[in-house]
């Protein structure tokens, strides 16, 4: 099982969350919210995001950030071998 820690104490930038990612993703992942939802509600094997401090995280990214969070939530309700733990 891969897991992924997205932690609002060190991100900036939406780049910086789309690196995290590419590693377990197709080579064609599009590094947009719109492929992330895509390659988490796709993904054939089980998947776990921690997302750390996701107050800091939103405050770095602003909309982009509430987007994200609302993002991995609609995911993980869609895909059961997705599990997202948030953490502060």
């Amino acid at each position: 099982m891969a897991e992924i820690v997205l932690d609002g104490r060190t991100l900036e930038t939406m780049e910086e969350v789309h690196e995290r990612f590419a590693p377990v993703f197709p080579a064609y992942y599009g590094r947009n919210l719109d492929a992330l939802f895509d390659c988490l509600t796709d993904c054939p094997e089980a998947l776990t995001v921690r997302l750390l401090h996701r107050d800091l995280l939103e405050d770095h990214l602003g909309r982009r950030g509430q987007g994200l969070t609302r993002l991995l939530r609609r995911a993980a309700a869609e895909n059961p071998r997705l599990t997202l733990l948030e953490e502060d």
